[in-house]
């Protein structure tokens, strides 16, 4: 397996979903399946070029960069506070949009409170703003063997901004099956493996049980064979990580996969980002159409990232 290459996969792949469904987000189903998106768009809903990735990437490159120096939770929140303050990682040096629980956290920080403890964690704070920006953990963690620290970690970098069991649980569930993927894992059988290490530890924890079954749908039955009509897509965290999967799981190749997820309608960009980093890692470099990586976004500042922060894995 070679990592620097999964790492690149994944990270353009989350960059062009996001880009692919930014100009169309709150489009609606019905609309999208009238006039459904085939390639990039420019301007529309938010008024920006094509090839444009939203705060949903540029969170998760800030996120890759502060590992790439080292695991720092105060370095994630003021990686963060640089892109909300000064574009850092923006697609074009700036931000267009970002989530109310993402700003009021880094709000916080803002003004003095640690990183560690910024976070919402009511259940109206469970958003998708942290599972968007977890990607970078899942090659973080990969090789570390002890589930009860690769809960932890992802627990904290989640809480900077969400802090609620929903958002962490959605987050945990996302990098235990894309560690199972980057392993070589075919789809069908990692998300077998993803349902029952997640169980198994939720068992073990002896969590909220009202809560826990609020995942009935993606860890106890299979999320992919549920009809397209119960599946939905708006910013809602458990929306976001079954409707990435649903589309990951139905799909046969990387442009279906992500265009699937940006034509669900909603949260358009998100549930695509969250599906490309999977996707992209999944079917390949060869996989993702060469006009859309030559069309994203900061192309080469992404590639150089790619190698820093697989240099910083290996160091």
């Amino acid at each position: 397996m070679n990592l620097a290459k999964k790492i690149k996969e994944a990270f353009f792949g989350q960059a062009i979903g996001d880009a692919l469904g930014v100009p169309v987000e709150f489009k609606s189903r019905d609309y999208l399946t009238t006039n459904p998106v085939k390639d990039y768009l420019e301007y529309l809903c938010w008024n920006q070029p094509a090839g444009t990735f939203s705060d949903d990437s540029s969170m998760m490159f800030c996120t890759a960069e502060s590992l790439t120096r080292k695991y720092d939770i105060e370095d994630i929140g003021q990686t963060f506070v640089k892109w909300y303050q000064n574009g850092y990682w923006g697609a074009h040096d700036k931000v267009f949009d970002i989530g109310g629980t993402t700003r009021r956290s880094l709000y916080r920080i803002i003004k003095g409170e640690k990183a560690k403890f910024s976070g919402e964690f009511f259940p109206e704070n469970n958003g998708n703003g942290s599972l968007m920006r977890i990607l970078p953990l899942v090659f973080f963690l990969y090789k570390e063997e002890n589930i009860n620290i690769r809960f932890n970690v992802i627990k904290e970098v989640s809480s900077i901004t969400h802090a609620h069991f929903r958002s962490i649980i959605s987050c945990f569930i996302f990098v235990e099956f894309g560690i199972l993927l980057l392993s070589g894992e075919n789809k069908v059988s990692a998300y077998s493996k993803m349902q029952k290490k997640v169980n198994d530890f939720i068992v073990l924890k002896g969590f909220n049980k009202e809560e826990v079954k609020l995942f009935e749908k993606i860890l106890n039955n299979k999320v992919y064979k549920y009809p397209i009509e119960e599946i939905n897509s708006k910013g809602y965290v458990l929306d976001s990580i079954e409707s990435s999967i649903w589309c990951f799981m139905n799909s046969s190749s990387y442009s279906e996969s992500v265009l699937s997820s940006v034509n669900l309608g909603g949260d358009t960009d998100t549930t695509a980002a969250i599906n490309g980093g999977l996707a992209g890692m999944y079917y390949g470099w060869n996989n993702i159409p060469e006009k859309w990586i030559n069309g994203i976004a900061k192309k080469e500042e992404i590639t150089d990232l790619v190698s820093r922060f697989y240099l910083s894995l290996e160091s």
